[in-house]
C-alpha cells in the first residue's frame, strides 16, 4: 500500500496506535510525555526514487521518538524494548512499504516533567506523491 505523502504522517499514526499502552504524536509536541510515540521527519526528509517502471516515488524517512518514564534503569530498558519490539509488529502489520534503517540506543533526556529513558526508530516508506 502507497499512502500519498500528504497524509503519510496521520497514516503511520493510525498504525502505531496502541490504546492504554502509549499515546502517539504525528508530530513533535511541545511537552514529550512518557508512554509516547513521537512521529517526526528525519534528515534527509524525502528522497525521490526511480522504481522499475521508470516513476519517480518518493521515499519517506521518518524518526520515531519512544519515550518511557524513568524510574529504574532496569525496569525501563525492558519497557523501551517492549516498545521497540511492539513497533516493529505495528509496522510490519501496517501494509505500509516500511524499511527500518536503525534503532538508537536509550538516552535520558529531561523535560518539564522530569527525566525520560528515549529511543529513535529511523524508517523510510515509499510513498506516492498523491
Amino acid at each position: 500500500m502507497a499512502a500519498a505523502i500528504t497524509t503519510l504522517r496521520s497514516t503511520l499514526k493510525t498504525a502505531l496506535l496502541n490504546d492504554g499502552v502509549w499515546s502517539v504524536f504525528s508530530f513533535p509536541p511541545a511537552s514529550p510525555i512518557a508512554n509516547s510515540i513521537i512521529i517526526s521527519p528525519n534528515d534527509p526528509y524525502i528522497d525521490p526514487q526511480n522504481n522499475q517502471y521508470a516513476t519517480i516515488s518518493p521515499q519517506v524517512n521518518f524518526r520515531i521518538t519512544i519515550i518511557v518514564p524513568l524510574f529504574d534503569n532496569n525496569g525501563n530498558l525492558i519497557d523501551i524494548e517492549n516498545f521497540i519490539v511492539a513497533v516493529f509488529q505495528k509496522l510490519a502489520s501496517s501494509g505500509l512499504n516500511v524499511k527500518t534503517q536503525s534503532v538508537s540506543a536509550p538516552t535520558v533526556s529531561p523535560n518539564e516533567t522530569g527525566q525520560v529513558l528515549m529511543s529513535e526508530i529511523s524508517i523510510s516508506i515509499l510513498s506516492s506523491w498523491s
